[in-house]
């Protein structure tokens, strides 16, 4: 078993769709990126890397690239769990913290549960969503934006050819 940190943090920007976890939230304002900024995607791609040894989500999906400008976070997520796969690692649990003072975090977080535990190919009761507030210190509480830290858990692959069976049943993870 491996265990991998990431991070992630942005801005908000007017004009852009919040979305975090998958999740289109309401809010008045979103996030600023290259991509859709999903704040919750990349702390915990760069979780599943880190506990591979694969570095971080820049390297592989870098900003400098404009194939990935706008793209949809959880797709680059699905493929990053295609390439542990490929070196017969699986998502075994997935931590989450989300740190903002608005929106509250909670009335969405089964949602992202939902979202992140299909495309992670894993339970949704092994996928932790909880916010925190910054208690109205700093840039995130000041409300300039959103941290959010993940830890994950991968392990071996016992049955690779089980994994690829689901993978042709579900081609869209």
């Amino acid at each position: 078993m491996r265990i991998g940190h990431g991070y992630d943090s942005h801005r908000f920007a007017e004009g852009r769709p919040l979305i975090l976890g998958g999740v289109s939230i309401p809010h008045p304002v979103g996030l600023t990126g290259h991509s859709d900024a999903d704040a919750v995607a990349h702390a915990v791609t760069d979780a599943l890397l880190g506990a591979a040894g694969m570095g971080d989500i820049g390297r592989h999906f870098p900003p400098s690239d404009d194939t990935w400008k706008g793209a949809d976070s959880m797709k680059l997520l699905a493929q990053v769990v295609r390439l542990l796969e490929g070196r017969n690692h699986q998502v075994v649990n997935v931590d989450v913290t989300v740190v903002c003072e608005q929106p509250r975090i909670g009335p969405h977080a089964d949602a992202m549960r939902e979202r992140l535990s299909a495309v992670l190919g894993i339970s949704p009761d092994h996928v932790s969503i909880k916010g925190k507030t910054n208690e109205g210190m700093g840039w995130i509480g000041r409300g300039e934006g959103i941290a959010t830290f993940a830890v994950a858990l991968i392990d071996s692959i016992e049955d690779l050819d089980a994994l690829h069976a689901r993978h042709r049943r579900d081609p869209g993870l």
